[in-house]
């Protein structure tokens, strides 16, 4: 911090913002004090990353949330070589709807995602799943700390997906039921559980206690907030060498895609929304205990 920054801080204290404006967060990007905070689920544990350094662990195998902001659709990324753990790559492609590619891509794989080879069921490594990789973002805030930070997730098509396990839903479904019932997400504190039964790290989704009415008005603050909207859009990692059309939207590295979502073993039947290539035929969340749980690293 500069000296003229911390003398105009002293003098005017009010300028300092729990939430910043979406435009000093879209150009400082990730490199903010503020921003950039997520939840990993890397390893079947809970891990608070900040601007790319994870920072504290659950190692429970849930956790409890509020979600104050979700995307309206899933998201596509697909990239053409294999994942290397610490290297970061540029995604061939990706969507933010899962219908069209997106406008800063400049080589997409197909005019539309229906019409993509690379989104056939069957065209993932060994045969299995998709090669471009479904995802869905939220951001959440803890029950015990709801005015507190906002956290990115980025659920992997596993835990979007699927059928209901003993009263646990992916997190489309539970969305869906919620709905069912005239209950709003945001309206629930949810409980996010690992499933015991997957191998990779899969989240089943629960509602545990309703949300206080003192905090419904806050919680919808939350969710209005430029940390919520920036959660919830979809942005992409692009090397220096990608040709990016001029006056795109900025992107950085999304590495969730590919640390939190491996490809499903075959008898782990994941019922995610299927496109069928058009040219080819397809082949045949004591909740007052949350922070507590956090793991607080050096």
């Amino acid at each position: 911090m500069s000296n003229e920054l911390q003398t105009i801080l002293a003098n005017n204290p009010a300028i300092v913002q729990t939430g910043l404006d979406e435009d000093t967060l879209a150009v400082a990007g990730g490199n903010t004090g503020s921003g950039s905070k997520r939840i990993s689920i890397r390893g079947k544990n809970f891990h608070k990353v900040v601007n790319g350094k994870e920072v504290a662990t659950v190692e429970d195998n849930f956790m409890d949330v509020i979600i104050v902001k979700m995307s309206h659709t899933a998201a596509r990324t697909y990239y053409a070589s294999a994942y290397k753990e610490g290297v970061a790559v540029s995604p061939a492609c990706w969507s933010g709807d899962s219908n069209n590619p997106d406008p800063a891509v400049s080589e997409p794989q197909a005019k539309s995602c229906n019409q993509c080879p690379q989104s056939v069921k069957g065209s993932g490594m060994g045969g299995t799943g998709s090669a471009c990789r479904l995802s869905w973002r939220i951001a959440v805030v803890l029950p015990n700390d709801p005015s507190g930070d906002i956290l990115q997730m980025v659920l992997p098509a596993t835990s979007a997906f699927g059928k209901e396990v003993g009263g646990k839903w992916p997190f489309r479904p539970y969305v869906q039921m919620l709905a069912n019932n005239n209950v709003s997400a945001g309206r629930v504190v949810t409980r996010m559980q690992f499933d015991p039964k997957s191998s990779v790290p899969r989240l089943l989704f629960s509602p545990v206690s309703a949300v206080s009415p003192d905090d419904v008005e806050m919680l919808q603050r939350q969710g209005k907030a430029p940390e919520a909207e920036s959660a919830v859009k979809m942005t992409v990692y692009q090397t220096d060498s990608a040709k990016v059309p001029e006056q795109t939207s900025q992107v950085k590295a999304e590495p969730v895609a590919k640390t939190e979502e491996p490809v499903a073993k075959t008898e782990e039947v994941i019922e995610e929304p299927q496109v069928v290539n058009k040219t080819a035929a397809a082949p045949a969340k004591d909740i007052t205990d949350i922070m507590d749980k956090w793991g607080v690293k050096d």
